[in-house]
């Protein structure tokens, strides 16, 4: 503990780690009174007694030596000037008020703050944080539609995997029953007999050896690639370019398969690919916002039946964590997990 008396000064104490000058201290010093007697430090180390000096430059034990340093009057007068200004309300402290934000700039939120006004507009129609039920929740996707081109419907759903892990991995597909909407170009990587076999099922592309070049030199004009499992050595070539674009074939895709006309088949009808993210979430897309309630409910069903079905086997606890809805193009619907996998689709839909 260290006491200290000063003649017409004030006093500011810091350890022996650093040196404390006139000109760096604060109105903190304030918090120390002076008087008329000469000066004195007394500090206690180890128990043992000592004297400190005024001199910032003074010697310092190897211990956790305290040293002081006196502040001027003139800058203790200043301190304690401005001070009493700030407890009388003095303008020296006062700053002027900020004039208050319009338009975006007055969104509490900083996302949307970038958003469109139209997307601002249809965001009222839904609360926040509210849990709808499926049947309300497309019929309000419906109504938040407001762009000039049919928007896709959107599922995400949240689940508790991890990916990193094999068993926690999630890639699969599903029919769904009303179709996706949008017309799907199907290339097909085969050779021998198989190869009229997919011209005549109705493939867009066909191909060998020659296709896999096209490829290589940057054609991807399609939007589904399947091919036959005796191509698959000459395929695995591909793996970097169409790898990142989700187009290589896969047999948990439905992708590689020796039923080249089942499987065009299925994928001009609206047969889905869908695969976890490294988050654990899913996106599917379940149709179109011009599609019936009906229809999209349907869909929405037959996506959240194939994803039950899919549980990876290594899944713990809570398998569901979120669900939500939307448009390509709008805001999220958030739904009720425990209403939407108790529902139970009429038998007339």
């Amino acid at each position: 503990m260290a006491t200290c008396i000063t003649p017409s000064s004030s006093l500011m104490l810091t350890y022996a780690a650093s040196i404390v000058h006139p000109q760096d201290l604060t109105s903190s010093v304030l918090s120390f009174k002076s008087n008329n007697s000469a000066f004195s430090l007394k500090i206690s180390i180890d128990g043992k007694p000592g004297i400190g000096w005024t001199d910032p430059f003074a010697r310092r034990g190897s211990k956790n030596f305290v040293v002081a340093a006196v502040a001027t009057d003139s800058a203790v007068a200043e301190a304690a000037e401005e001070e009493d200004g700030a407890a009388d309300g003095g303008s020296a402290t006062l700053t002027a008020p900020s004039k208050p934000k319009k338009g975006k700039a007055s969104l509490l939120l900083k996302r949307d703050r970038t958003r469109s006004k139209r997307f601002l507009e249809i965001q009222k129609l839904r609360e926040n944080k509210q849990e709808y039920d499926i049947k309300t929740a497309i019929t309000l996707l419906k109504e938040m539609s407001s762009t000039k081109f049919v928007e896709t419907a959107e599922a995400h759903f949240r689940l508790n995997i991890d990916p990193k892990y094999n068993d926690q991995q999630l890639r699969a597909t599903v029919n769904l029953p009303k179709g996706t909407g949008q017309k799907v170009k199907v290339a097909v990587l085969t050779q021998g007999e198989k190869f009229d076999e997919a011209k005549n099922a109705g493939a867009d592309i066909v191909g060998g050896e020659d296709l896999i070049e096209q490829i290589k030199g940057g054609f991807m004009d399609f939007d589904k690639l399947i091919a036959s499992p005796d191509m698959m050595v000459k395929v695995a070539s591909l793996g970097k370019i169409l790898g990142p674009r989700g187009l290589m074939p896969n047999p948990k895709a439905g992708t590689v398969t020796p039923n080249i006309p089942q499987a065009i088949e299925e994928f001009k009808k609206g047969k889905v690919e869908y695969r976890a993210d490294k988050t654990g979430i899913v996106h599917i897309p379940f149709g179109k916002v011009d599609f019936s309630e009906d229809d999209l409910l349907v869909n929405f069903l037959a996506a959240v039946k194939s994803i039950e079905t899919n549980k990876p086997k290594g899944a713990k606890g809570v398998y569901w964590e979120s669900a939500h809805i939307c448009t390509s193009m709008g805001p999220s619907i958030k739904l009720n997990i425990r209403e939407m996998l108790d529902y139970k689709a009429p038998s007339n839909i």
